[in-house]
């Protein structure tokens, strides 16, 4: 959740009458009960992710018993990079009654405020934390044409930020959403490289970052004619690796490809 009053007429209704509520966190839960005047009647019980596999068959029982389990997770959707999953699993599984009440989501709130094309996007989940697995997720977006939404930690941002904008290119163009509905919205947008180094200053809150879907690939061009390009910004005064980045928009070569290459014609 965003702002308290982004929630819904049917989420008051289901905080105060559910038999059980499964949160992922019960005090802000509670809290946010609280700001929305809802007192909630039934029993309150935790439910997140390192807990999710041992409380799902309680709470499947409790439904096929008759009784109504709302599940509430924080700053998210259910099931959504949050917990929900397995238990959604399990209902179906069951033949039990699933239901959603809509909400406000990051990922598509950052996706129409993120002036990118949104006719086709591709929604990654979390950033993997470690380089080399960040490096390759990068790597696998170096192609692809639909716009790409995820989330991040406001404390790897700047390294992702920098990461991307080495694979994918400094001039890429991309958004990041941050605290979104809240009193603290804030949106930039730019190229990765301009982003990654606002992003070293710090930052804070509740992230979603959106990347412009790759340019159709040009098969035609070579590796040549690449280095060529590169060594002209090079000789201009454009640093080499920046360079780099810049002539690969819209072709097959990585950055690194056109780099190593303008090594090797320079020996």
């Amino acid at each position: 959740m965003g702002q308290p009053d982004d929630a819904s007429t049917r989420l008051r209704n289901a905080l105060a009458t559910a038999d059980v509520v499964a949160a992922e966190d019960t005090r802000r839960t509670k809290a946010l009960a609280a700001s929305l005047g809802v007192q909630i009647a039934g029993r309150v019980v935790s439910y997140y992710d390192q807990v999710e596999a041992a409380r799902a068959p309680k709470l499947v029982d409790a439904v096929a018993s008759g009784e109504t389990v709302l599940l509430v997770t924080d700053a998210g959707m259910p099931s959504v990079s949050d917990p929900g999953y397995r238990l959604v699993v399990a209902c179906a599984d069951a033949g039990l009654p699933i239901t959603c009440l809509p909400g406000p989501s990051a990922v598509t709130t950052a996706l129409a405020l993120s002036a990118m094309p949104s006719e086709r996007f591709a929604f990654d989940g979390f950033a993997p934390r470690k380089t080399g697995a960040r490096h390759d997720w990068l790597a696998s977006l170096r192609d692809e044409q639909r716009t790409v939404v995820f989330f991040e930690s406001p404390h790897r941002l700047a390294q992702t930020l920098a990461d991307a904008a080495d694979v994918l290119g400094a001039d890429r163009r991309a958004a990041v959403c941050r605290e979104l509905t809240k009193t603290y919205e804030e949106v930039r947008r730019g190229g990765l490289g301009e982003l990654a180094d606002w992003a070293a200053e710090g930052v804070k809150g509740e992230i979603t970052v959106v990347i412009a879907g790759a340019a159709k690939i040009d098969e035609t061009v070579t590796l040549e004619s690449l280095v060529a390009a590169a060594q002209a910004l090079a000789d201009s005064g454009v640093r080499l690796k920046d360079a780099c980045a810049q002539v690969i928009a819209g072709t097959p070569f990585s950055r690194r490809d056109v780099y190593e290459a303008v090594l090797s014609a320079r020996d």
